[in-house]
């Protein structure tokens, strides 16, 4: 018997990954809420070694647990005086970037599904 599997390990890790962008938003939405707040710090996902991580886990067919996605802190600029390490310009091009990279996954994994769609129509669409 042959062993088919309809999903590979590849739509999980595509879906974390669009969990990770989701939350690195979320992140960045709160930094720059607090721009003006003295003594908070900024937060991000480490996104290049969660990625690897979540990749490396979707070939192995382990998935990461909300958990592993520990955002780290962004330490202020010495010439802050209020100690706020958020940096508004650097956010809002963080911001930007992530938005158009989740757009970017969102569209792959949407085109992976519209093939198995055709595949299970028999070629029909």
């Amino acid at each position: 018997m042959v062993d088919i599997k309809l999903f590979d390990g590849m739509y999980g890790g595509l879906e974390q990954v669009l969990d990770l962008r989701s939350r690195q938003h979320e992140l960045i939405a709160t930094n720059l809420a607090n721009a003006d707040t003295p003594g908070f710090t900024a937060r991000e996902i480490p996104f290049e070694t969660m990625l690897t991580q979540v990749m490396e886990g979707a070939i192995n067919e382990q998935p990461m647990s909300e958990a592993d996605f520990e955002p780290r802190e962004i330490e202020a600029d010495p010439w802050v005086r209020d100690g706020n390490s958020v940096n508004p310009e650097r956010e809002a091009t963080k911001m930007s970037s992530n938005s158009l990279l989740y757009n970017a996954v969102s569209t792959a994994t949407s085109h992976r599904l519209s093939m198995l769609r055709f595949a299970a129509s028999n070629g029909k669409l």
